[in-house]
Parts: structure tokens; C-alpha cells; sequence
């Protein structure tokens, strides 16, 4: 089945002459913008570059460069014999109190869930202490895989205290797991957080189809309830390439 190609006029491309930012600038981000809200959807072709430069009254240069911008960013791919094609967008998160699948929902990137394990095991030290519990107190941990659109984007580790919610594994792999605290009445009122990065093992890179020493993100939480009781705490590893958190700085 042949993919679609894109219309530019469709997606409301058009650069501002008078402005002093780069033609091309302009150009890759309003291309950037359609990838992230889902206009310019995985697999799409972006058409001849010809006609592109044609059609926006733009010189072939500057659409090449343009182009060219994204498939370094990794979001578009030049196959001979086919043209430029969307591969994915990169999910920029917000550093707030939400969750990974509302965020790729939101994002339109069809979020699915694989449950590698969910088990009952004793807190050790670190755990116990993220949540407030004597080492050793029996905690839920969860451990799964998440997609978008089909393709692994992180690799996701709660512990939560036994008893806490239900979580089967059914229900983990056809929703979130803070929605799940949610429709228990739980209501998630403020989180800690840390943000690092580090290099993938080797199971790692397997499940999320990167090489073995690729980049990751990684994010650690503990989540509190309106009462101040911790509820969750998370280890995530994010594939790089795929993912970025996006802070909001205000001077005070």
C-alpha cells in the first residue's frame, strides 16, 4: 500500500520573507511541528523536493536544508527510490506530575504497554526508604515495556506498597498505571524527581532496539498522595533519541 505524501498546502507551510530567521529555519520547524501533533504522521513521504521548493515558492537549497535539519534530529529519512519519509517525532515531556501514557496520548502517539514483570518482593533499603516503609515491608513492583506507534520508547520499573491498587496485569497493559491510582481515588498531589542520563546495557539496548552503550535518559519519582503518603516510586530509562524532557525557567 503506498504511503501518503504529504500537502503543503494541507499542512499550512509558509515562510515569513520580512522575518530574520533562516528561510530553511522556518521551514523545519513548522515540518518539526506537524511530526509532533501527528499532521505528518509515521511513513509519510514529504514529496519531491522539486515540487516542495515549487509549491512553497522556495529555493531547492533551502527545502534541502530544511530536510536535511530533521533527518539529522532523526525524525525524517531520505530512501532512494522513495523520497524523504517520516520516521517518528520525538516526544518532548513536560516535567510535571503526569504520566508517560497520558503524555504520549495526548502527543497522538498511540501509546501500548508490555508487562515484562509484576510481582510481590520485599523493599530493600533504597525502596523502603523512598517509600517510607521498614526495610524489607512487601511492595508491588511492576515492570514494563512502552511503545508508540509500535516502536519501544522506555523501559519502566514501579514499586508501589502491596496493596495499594490493583494491579493486574491485564489491566497495566491497557492503561496507565497513574490512572489506575486515579480510579481508585487516589488523588496524586506532588512528586521528587531526578533526571540523568547513562549509557543502555545490553538488555536494555535489546528491549528498546538501540546498540548496546546507546544514550539514555533516565528519570527517577516518588509520588505522594493529598495526605503526604508515598504512593510510587519510579526507576525509567528512555531511549534518547526518541525522547527529551522540556523545562519551563522562571527568574524569581
Amino acid at each position: 500500500m503506498p504511503k501518503p505524501v504529504a500537502d503543503p498546502v494541507a499542512l499550512e507551510l509558509g515562510v515569513d520573507r520580512s522575518s530574520p530567521v533562516p528561510l530553511y529555519y522556518q521551514l523545519s520547524q513548522q515540518l518539526e511541528a506537524a511530526i509532533e501533533q501527528g499532521r505528518l504522521a509515521p511513513g509519510s513521504l514529504l514529496g519531491n523536493e522539486i515540487e516542495l521548493a515549487a509549491r512553497l515558492g522556495l529555493s531547492r537549497p533551502t527545502v534541502r536544508q530544511a530536510i536535511q535539519s530533521l533527518v539529522d534530529k532523526g525524525l525524517m529519512v531520505r530512501r532512494r527510490g522513495v523520497g524523504t519519509q517520516v520516521v517518528h517525532s520525538q516526544v518532548k515531556r513536560p516535567l510535571e506530575l503526569s504520566s508517560l501514557y497520558d503524555d504520549l496520548e495526548a502527543a497522538g502517539q498511540r501509546p501500548a504497554t508490555r508487562v515484562l514483570g509484576n510481582r510481590i518482593e520485599p523493599a530493600t533499603a533504597r525502596i523502603a526508604a523512598a517509600l517510607g516503609v521498614p526495610e524489607g515491608t512487601d511492595v508491588h513492583l511492576v515492570e514494563r515495556l512502552r511503545s508508540a506507534h509500535d516502536e519501544p520508547m522506555a523501559l519502566l520499573r514501579n514499586h508501589v506498597p502491596a496493596g495499594l491498587v490493583d494491579l493486574g496485569t491485564e489491566r497495566l497493559e491497557a492503561t496507565g498505571l497513574y490512572r489506575i491510582m486515579r480510579a481508585a481515588g487516589i488523588t496524586l498531589h506532588s512528586a521528587r524527581q531526578s533526571v540523568g542520563a547513562r549509557l543502555a546495557t545490553a538488555e536494555e539496548a535489546a528491549r528498546l532496539a538501540e546498540p548496546e552503550g546507546a544514550p539514555l535518559l533516565t528519570m527517577e519519582r516518588t509520588t505522594y498522595d493529598d495526605t503526604g503518603r508515598a504512593v510510587e516510586f519510579a526507576s525509567h530509562v528512555y531511549r534518547a533519541s526518541r525522547y527529551a524532557f522540556d523545562f519551563q525557567l522562571l527568574v524569581r
